[in-house]
């Protein structure tokens, strides 16, 4: 996949903007999951925690979108 700019409703946009956002809306739910069974609770640094995660869901996506 070349990363060139897509045509969103006559807005060009760069393809990282949709990974970050995509990247954003998987970590939101999963933290959601967590939160709801309770595993936050056993973080020392909750929000360092979901920095780190988001980092590696983004890097994971921006693998796999250029293969």
């Amino acid at each position: 996949m070349r990363f060139t700019e897509m045509d969103l409703f006559g807005v060009y946009v760069a393809p990282v903007s949709l990974m970050l956002i995509a990247a954003w809306m998987v970590t939101m739910g999963l933290r959601w999951i967590a939160a709801r069974f309770g595993l936050m609770r056993h973080l020392w640094h909750p929000a360092l925690f979901i920095f780190a995660f988001y980092v590696v869901v983004l890097s994971s996506i921006v693998l796999v979108a250029a293969r």
